[in-house]
């Protein structure tokens, strides 16, 4: 079974829960997941089976959109409502104060990862060291918010959809935005409404994998490799070229994807075979493979 599942992640599983439900009810050992899900958040949570475990590396770094919960005048030592509460302050601003403060973000701004998470500080993960009562300190790290979108502001509680980066922590966000209005707060609940091309609009539940395994019918829903390479353009090979390509063999290719930097490569028999890469050697435009799913 290769492709990708985009699996709609419940609360209270961690993303390494959902890999190990899978791989014992689909009965397969390449598989992983596409990018961490903390286990209090739900939503996209893309899987990759057998050959298409080689794309994980080109889903990891994609743009996240989701939607947030941030509860103002509670802080807790995780910055999510699975923490502890180390702070409770009043909450003395007012509506426009809270989007001001908000729409701030916008943009490149650094921020220092949580404690509570799988980065590793000297190959230990900070997760780890926190959970021995240690806080130590992190490099901050840049990431992007390119939108944020406020759906509703009722007393201390703020619901609001961010697009952002691929590495922002939207638990710190919310930290920092509670800090920065003085009273301090937290992520209350999270949905990752979207991860590159994966959507909500195409996400299964565990219940339902299971139910269309039992039946044989799992692999219509399961999303080709190819298709998360869909904006590249595509070439496809002679049955000799074919032959060559496969063994590692660079290919001599028409004037006419000179402009392309990478395409979708298909075999003579319409078969994906890889990610390629375009080149230039003298005169002559080469295909290379840059990750072959074969």
């Amino acid at each position: 079974m290769d492709g990708i599942i985009n699996v709609l992640k419940p609360m209270g599983m961690t993303s390494f829960d959902v890999v190990a439900y899978l791989r014992k009810t689909l009965k397969t050992k390449k598989i992983g997941h596409t990018g961490t899900l903390d286990p209090c958040a739900a939503g996209v949570l893309p899987v990759c089976l057998g050959r298409a475990t080689k794309a994980v590396e080109f889903l990891i770094d994609k743009d996240k959109t989701y939607r947030a919960q941030l509860t103002l005048g509670v802080s807790t030592d995780t910055q999510d409502a699975a923490g502890e509460i180390i702070k409770k302050s009043p909450v003395n601003v007012l509506e426009n104060e809270i989007e001001w403060v908000i729409k701030s973000f916008v943009g490149k701004y650094s921020q220092v990862p949580p404690m509570y998470s799988a980065l590793k500080v000297n190959g230990k993960k900070l997760c780890d060291i926190a959970r021995e009562g240690k806080v130590i300190d992190r490099k901050p790290r840049e990431v992007e918010i390119y939108s944020i979108d406020i759906l509703q502001i009722k007393k201390n509680i703020v619901i609001f959809d961010v697009e952002c980066s691929k590495g922002t922590y939207i638990r710190t966000l919310c930290d920092d935005i509670g800090n920065k209005l003085g009273c301090g707060g937290h992520m209350s609940f999270l949905l990752r409404k979207k991860a590159g091309i994966f959507d909500l609009s195409t996400t299964l539940t565990l219940e339902e994998i299971k139910e269309f395994a039992a039946c044989g019918t799992l692999q219509e829903k399961i999303i080709s490799v190819d298709e998360i390479f869909k904006n590249y353009n595509k070439i496809m090979l002679s049955s000799k070229d074919t032959k060559k390509f496969k063994n590692g063999v660079k290919i001599k290719i028409d004037d006419e994807f000179k402009k392309e930097k990478n395409l979708r490569v298909y075999g003579w028999d319409g078969k994906f075979l890889a990610l390629g890469q375009v080149i230039k050697v003298n005169d002559d435009i080469i295909l290379k493979s840059r990750k072959m799913f074969i």
